[in-house]
């Protein structure tokens, strides 16, 4: 499970900078071994970076459910450690993919949060990445309701209830 700095935690916009880096350059050195056409943007975003590659025709990067680019996060998290020694929280992006798959998440938490208003019943959605899960929570949670993450990995899933 990821944690997230607790709200008094200062950011090192420095060193996020630095990770996005390392990660640029650890994901052009991929493409250009794969033969994809793409750019980088880097950002940062709160408490983390966020690495994107643009243009180009570029699914192959992110697979069926966004698996590859899951590995390749991981992978450029890695690279990231090997260079800094610090656990990285890098976000990495293929496409505009997880913008779009934000959007389709937060419905999909709202949808569970007003089925279980309207019914009182537990709402158990499909197993899902922390990234995803993390989205719903985020939707869930804005709505005024509770959820939880339940299962093992591969298989963990959101539950959503109505706050007691």
């Amino acid at each position: 499970m990821e944690t997230q700095p607790g709200p008094d935690a200062v950011v090192d916009i420095a060193a996020l900078e630095r990770e996005g880096d390392i990660a640029a350059d650890y994901i052009e050195g991929l493409l250009d071994i794969a033969d994809f056409d793409g750019d980088i943007d880097m950002d940062v975003e709160g408490d983390r970076a966020v690495v994107s590659v643009v243009g180009g025709t570029l699914d192959e990067l992110v697979g069926p459910r966004g698996e590859v680019l899951e590995a390749l996060q991981e992978l450029t998290r890695l690279a990231v450690h090997r260079k800094t020694g610090e656990r990285s929280r890098l976000m990495l992006d293929v496409g505009g993919y997880r913008e779009r798959r934000r959007a389709a998440l937060t419905a999909l938490g709202k949808e569970a949060a007003t089925k279980a208003q309207e019914t009182g019943d537990a709402v158990a959605l499909e197993p899902m990445t922390p990234f995803e899960r993390k989205v719903v929570h985020d939707a869930v949670a804005a709505m005024g309701l509770v959820s939880e993450s339940e299962g093992e990995e591969p298989h963990r899933y959101v539950v959503v209830r109505v706050a007691d």
